[in-house]
């Protein structure tokens, strides 16, 4: 009998999801509020309904007969994934009060408190009053974020009393639930890691790191816009993180499925789980790793294989085939995108797959947030020297076109 995976948000990110899914003989019905989405038109039915509204989704997962849920990179669709799985007995990557403790910044920061890991020192809020009345017993700098939301979506550093209010109120406006937190900002000790792992019989069998990269010529310097893989992270570092996810998969109780994990060393000489989100992460990082490890690992076919309750295959740790590059393709300013130019002979050599998902003559947006790529390229040098040698100067070698 065929199985039908309800695969919550219709953005591009989830046409792997739903290849993935084809490709192992399952239906799919995608589920958002906006019909006219772009991977609705490939998937196998549509519901319309708002994925923030767990009872909706739960009458959605039921009228379609759902065998398994999942909100792979639509962080506002998890913990509505969440509770339909409970309530439905369907598989999914922890218990829903687990779930609800890793999606929310507050609460997650208190539980890593609670049972002895690194955490930044942090405040939560939920009005601009509350935060401008706090503001002087403050100790900067520090960052104030959104409790719900991803993508670096309202998010900004704040260096003194006076920043406070307006970076609260920015982050409070992109709040589902209307809250914020305001933690010490922990410089980084080289570069932070945000990639994705995988869960197997309460195991974290995969745990990839990247070498986050920004772009500081841009209006948000927070928002990620590159990664390279073999990270640049300590190996030490390495371990020590995934030995406190695995501690952190026992308390909460997490089973079979991705995970989006975000860490860093800071200048303390300490490491942080940073973030811990029961889905793939939202910038192809999940098709990078399969890319950077010669196919070997496919992080998103077992995720379907996980929520539809199947075997599942393609999991191990990372054995990485040369030096990988992935950057979502983006602008510093708002204007119109003209192309890509690549130096003579470049893209024959490094250039694994390039996506643009506008066309030359069409306006884009300058890059204060994930939402705001448009596209993305992957590319593989033969050495670490190749690779640095880009990072140091890359726009000599490849350009994103804006006027």
């Amino acid at each position: 009998m065929t199985k039908t995976l309800l695969l919550l948000g219709g953005a591009r990110y989830a046409l792997p999801v739903i290849d993935a899914a084809h490709n192992l003989g399952a239906r799919v019905v995608t589920c958002d509020y906006l019909p006219g989405n772009y991977a609705h038109r490939f998937s196998d039915g549509y519901v319309n309904a708002s994925i923030v509204d767990r009872e909706a989704v739960l009458s959605a997962a039921r009228s379609v007969r759902a065998d398994g849920i999942m909100s792979f990179a639509a962080d506002p669709g998890v913990i509505s994934a969440a509770y339909a799985a409970e309530e439905l007995g369907l598989p999914f990557q922890g218990p829903y009060e687990s779930v609800c403790i890793l999606q929310s910044k507050d609460r997650f920061r208190a539980f890593l408190r609670d049972n002895g890991f690194n955490c930044p020192d942090q405040r939560a809020f939920g009005s601009v009053a509350e935060a401008a009345a706090a503001a002087g017993s403050i100790a900067y700098p520090v960052i104030a974020k959104p409790v719900d939301s991803a993508g670096s979506k309202g998010c900004s550093r704040v260096d003194s009393p006076e920043g406070l209010a307006a970076a609260v109120e920015e982050a409070l406006s992109f709040s589902i639930s209307g809250g914020c937190i305001v933690e010490r900002f922990l410089e980084k000790q080289g570069d932070s890691s945000d990639a994705d792992a995988f869960c197997l019989n309460g195991d974290f069998e995969c745990v990839s790191f990247t070498s986050q990269l920004f772009d500081t010529s841009c209006p948000n310097p927070y928002t990620p816009a590159a990664y390279a893989m073999p990270a640049s992270m300590p190996a030490w570092a390495q371990t020590e993180l995934s030995s406190e996810l695995q501690r952190l998969a026992g308390l909460l109780g997490l089973r079979d499925g991705v995970f989006n994990v975000e860490t860093r060393v800071a200048t303390d000489g300490k490491a942080y789980i940073m973030e811990v989100a029961p889905r793939g992460g939202g910038n192809r990082l999940c098709e990078m790793l399969r890319f950077a490890t010669g196919g070997r690992i496919d992080l998103v076919r077992a995720a379907v294989q996980a929520a539809l309750g199947m075997p599942v295959d393609g999991v191990g740790e990372p054995e990485f085939d040369g030096f990988w590059y992935q950057e979502m393709l983006h602008a510093g300013r708002t204007g119109t995108f003209r192309g890509i130019s690549y130096a003579p002979g470049f893209c024959a050599a490094h250039v694994a797959e390039e996506q643009l998902w506008i066309a030359p003559g069409e306006r884009v947006e300058a890059f204060t947030a994930a939402n705001h790529a448009f596209g993305s390229v992957f590319l593989r040098f033969e050495s670490h020297e190749e690779l640095d040698e880009f990072l140091a100067e890359g726009g000599r070698f490849m350009r994103v076109e804006v006027e």
